[in-house]
């Protein structure tokens, strides 16, 4: 007798950076049967484990975890990339009988999957690319993505400033096709069936646990693992090391700032991404289930989807 029995389940857990997230998700897998699906894109990368809190071996060894270390630093994954992987390893742990939680705090992953988006397959234009990108070296990444707010303010609320180079793509796009970016991620009815759970904390304890988490990854050689990686030959301007907490530690091995510089920034940049995270998961959004952290979050979440409650169906499947 299956756990749920509505067809295709997909459990989709999120919330913002340091919230709990990957605690829960194991537990909760633990006691349901299921599998993760990481949608967490800095989870994609070998050898980036401190300065992502990557779930560690041990914790991995609970419960099985997809796209967590799949590709290389200088592979770098399109949304498309993780939308097909995604969607083949939900396939996968359906057809073993298992539970799938797809589990992150990058929206745009997230909602490319659960609400089945079709991305269009626009070919590069890589005259267009290389002038934006000389653009970007006169004015700089932040002037560029400031650029993008005013023509795509709902693009440029999903990318970072310093990831330059999706910032480009995005304009790229909105150039080649005189249509805004964000409004070419076309839906398609999910083929899931949808139970979405948010995870909160008070503001004021949640920049706590970020402050504590990069006090632990310093004490855990965050330092040593930047180095490896610039050792090992990738660029620090590879998209990937641009990352929040690789570009601030990569700043003080070089020495442009000191120490207590790179952290304040850590701390800083790691805020304003979790305010960012916020466009994407709203707590006025109807198909989100909140949860306040507490001391029987477990107990509570796990209940919550036992009782089948708050499903949303796939529409030719939908009951009564």
């Amino acid at each position: 007798m299956p756990l749920i029995s509505y067809p295709n389940p997909l459990i989709v857990l999120v919330g913002p950076t340091a919230v709990g997230k990957t605690e829960l998700s194991i537990q909760l897998a633990k006691q349901l049967r299921g599998e993760i699906i990481s949608a967490d894109s800095r989870l994609f990368y070998r050898g980036m484990d401190i300065g992502t809190a990557k779930p560690s071996t041990a914790e991995r060894q609970i419960v099985p975890h997809h796209l967590v270390d799949v590709a290389e630093p200088d592979q770098v994954w399109s949304l498309v990339s993780f939308q097909d992987a995604a969607c083949q390893s939900i396939a996968d742990v359906h057809a073993r009988g298992k539970l799938p939680f797809l589990v992150g705090g990058t929206g745009q992953y997230i909602r490319a999957v659960s609400e089945g988006w079709q991305v269009p397959p626009q070919q590069p234009d890589y005259h267009m690319r290389t002038a934006l990108e000389k653009w970007a070296a006169e004015i700089g990444p932040f002037e560029l993505h400031n650029r993008l707010a005013l023509i795509d303010p709902d693009a440029a609320a999903s990318i970072d400033y310093s990831n330059l180079r999706r910032t480009v793509r995005a304009l790229e796009v909105i150039f080649c096709t005189g249509r805004r970016f964000s409004d070419q991620r076309l839906k398609s009815s999910s083929p899931y069936s949808l139970l979405i759970v948010g995870l909160i904390r008070p503001r004021a304890e949640l920049y706590i646990r970020i402050d504590q988490r990069i006090e632990a990854m310093l004490a855990a050689g965050f330092k040593d693992e930047v180095k490896n990686l610039l050792e090992k030959g990738y660029s620090a301007r590879l998209p990937t090391l641009s990352a929040i907490g690789y570009r601030e530690m990569i700043s003080y091995i070089k020495g442009e700032i000191t120490l207590d510089e790179a952290v304040i920034l850590m701390k800083r940049n790691t805020r304003q991404f979790v305010r960012r995270q916020a466009n994407w998961f709203k707590l006025n959004d109807p198909h989100i289930h909140w949860f306040e952290i507490n001391e029987n979050i477990t107990a509570e979440v796990e209940a919550f989807i036992r009782s089948e409650q708050g499903w949303v169906l796939p529409e030719k499947t939908a009951k009564g």
